[in-house]
């Protein structure tokens, strides 16, 4: 298996619950982090971690609590993690692809399984 973590960035504990136990089935060999902080997210960004990262995040980054900002401010060096953003909005999704996220999901969407596919396809690729 290609990837050694995937982080939940900026999720409270009961998102972070369901989106772990989400992981834990797609890439069951993948380390689950929970990050609600600069400083733990700098420290597992890099290539072959794949960031989860929600649209108003819950905890302490230097982007404030926008995980678009994030993503943008998180994937402009070269060795730079995945990330996609967890949410059920369209214009929100688009931005983050515009940041350079790859398409993500909305919590609504996590026993779907085309969402499950498509997480297990993106974690094969990296």
């Amino acid at each position: 298996m290609p990837i050694t973590t995937i982080a939940l960035v900026g999720h409270c504990g009961f998102d972070s619950g369901s989106l772990s136990s989400f992981a834990k089935q797609v890439a069951p060999l993948a380390e689950v982090s929970r990050i609600n902080d600069q400083v733990a997210l700098d420290k597992i960004a890099k290539p072959g971690t794949l960031l989860l990262v929600n649209r108003v995040l819950d905890g302490t980054f230097k982007t404030g609590d926008s995980g678009t900002e994030l993503i943008r401010q998180m994937l402009e060096p070269d060795n730079a993690p995945a990330a996609m953003l967890i949410s059920n909005y369209e214009d929100a999704q688009q931005e983050a692809i515009e940041a350079g996220a790859l398409r993500g999901f909305g919590k609504s969407h996590i026993a779907d399984t085309s969402t499950r596919e498509r997480v297990a396809d993106t974690i094969a690729e990296l």
